[in-house]
């Protein structure tokens, strides 16, 4: 699943690492201008921890120290339930604290000598629903101031900022995936058109790399289209126009007063006709026609027997150890041709003229005497070889075997057991736990 989606989830990666670096961006210049700004708020805390001191120091009277505090837009909060609920609940800024020995010898370089009275001064700067609070802190008068000038840090601006990059980036990546969405369409059109549907179309608009793709195997379905077309129409008449002298053939033949000439004859046409059948299986096998029937559980001994009826074989000839209850899943009509090719070369090739069927193992092995395969079976299985010129093949039996197997989830093997050659059909799951083909 991942691989078969990789460009998608390629592209889901960059938009996740991109969202996610952008957001830590703004997280980061969040943190830094509010930051900044509350630093800048806490600039006040000089000024109003000079004016506390100078109250405490009693040089200037209360209504004159809360004067001063208005001038700068500071109120002190007065009632004490306000006072206790805003200490307790209050978001903490920022926090300083100065000793009053330091501040006084600011204040009153001339005589620090008269200033230098032990009073640690405390200030923090607390935000609560929406407002921003001094609280100073001294063992004799403890104190909290509103700021009516100063409001708390607002992020709106940054979080419109943020809000206008992400959304181009989404319309940028989701662009992106509509650009690619044809790609997922042409690729179920063309694992349509290699399943053998011809009348699948992969015309697409537009002028950018994927329609141009599109149209171009457009272009390469139509001259395939042709080829095939031509193809099958030559097949169908070079058939017809083989037959017809076979026919004709065969009839004069039984005009043959010689019994032995007549016999030779009829040989002859019967040989004929047996090759363009198998030119004709051989076409359908490799043009994958075959693929589109359906298959069905039939009895082995069934398939075998239908096998010996096409071959016209002796049943002599064919020992069978096969139980009634082995189920094949199969096209019944190819399957039982790849049958009949294995017994037809096994016996042709055997020096008792006889063969064996046996099941090893959900194998089905075809076993004969004689002489070992000189040449590995990938030689013998290509079309038109044969081991012996003098035999009567063309090399084209094997050749159809192995592609009714390969369609049918079978592979072909070959195995020398003493004096046997035996050729086996085995599942490819199987095939995979045995290993190579011997």
């Amino acid at each position: 699943m991942l691989k078969r989606n990789g460009v998608l989830l390629t592209i889901l990666f960059a938009l996740g690492v991109t969202v996610c670096s952008v957001s830590y961006t703004f997280y980061q210049l969040y943190q830094t201008n509010q930051t900044k700004h509350n630093d800048n708020m806490f600039g006040k805390y000089a000024l109003i921890s000079q004016i506390y001191h100078t109250f405490l120091l009693k040089q200037i009277s209360l209504p004159i120290f809360e004067t001063n505090l208005a001038m700068y837009d500071l109120y002190p909060i007065e009632r004490e339930m306000q006072y206790r609920q805003i200490t307790k609940n209050a978001i903490l800024l920022k926090e300083n604290g100065n000793s009053a020995i330091e501040l006084n010898r600011h204040i009153a370089p001339t005589a620090p000598y008269q200033s230098l009275v032990v009073n640690h001064i405390h200030a923090s700067m607390l935000q609560d629903h929406g407002k921003i609070y001094f609280w100073i802190q001294s063992a004799h008068y403890p104190i909290l101031l509103e700021d009516r000038s100063s409001t708390p840090y607002s992020p709106k601006n940054l979080l419109y900022s943020y809000a206008t990059i992400l959304t181009i980036l989404l319309l940028s990546f989701g662009l992106i995936l509509h650009r690619l969405s044809p790609l997922h369409r042409l690729r179920r059109q063309i694992a349509s058109f290699g399943e053998g549907n011809m009348g699948v179309s992969f015309h697409m608009s537009g002028e950018d790399e994927i329609a141009l793709i599109a149209n171009e195997l457009e272009t390469t379905q139509n001259k395939i289209r042709a080829l095939i077309d031509s193809r099958t129409l030559f097949l169908r008449n070079i058939m017809h126009e083989l037959k017809t002298p076979i026919a004709k053939g065969r009839i004069v033949t039984t005009m043959l007063t010689d019994p032995k000439q007549q016999a030779r004859f009829v040989s002859i046409f019967e040989r004929l006709e047996g090759l363009i059948t198998e030119f004709a299986l051989i076409e359908e096998v490799s043009s994958g026609t075959q693929s589109k029937e359906k298959k069905a559980e039939f009895r082995l001994v069934d398939l075998i027997d239908e096998a010996i009826d096409m071959g016209l074989i002796e049943s002599e000839s064919v020992h069978r150890e096969v139980k009634s209850s082995v189920m094949i899943e199969a096209n019944f009509r190819l399957f039982a041709t790849a049958i009949k090719n294995m017994i037809d070369n096994a016996i042709k090739y055997s020096s008792t003229n006889t063969m064996s069927i046996r099941m090893e193992n959900n194998m089905i092995v075809f076993s004969n005497h004689g002489d070992p395969l000189t040449k590995p079976l990938s030689y013998y299985v290509e079309p038109f070889t044969k081991d012996h010129p003098t035999k009567d093949s063309f090399g084209l039996g094997l050749y159809i075997v192995n592609a009714i197997l390969i369609e049918h989830g079978y592979c072909l093997a070959y195995e020398r057991r003493g004096e046997e050659n035996c050729f086996l059909f085995i599942p490819n799951k199987q095939m995979n736990l045995r290993g190579r083909v011997l």
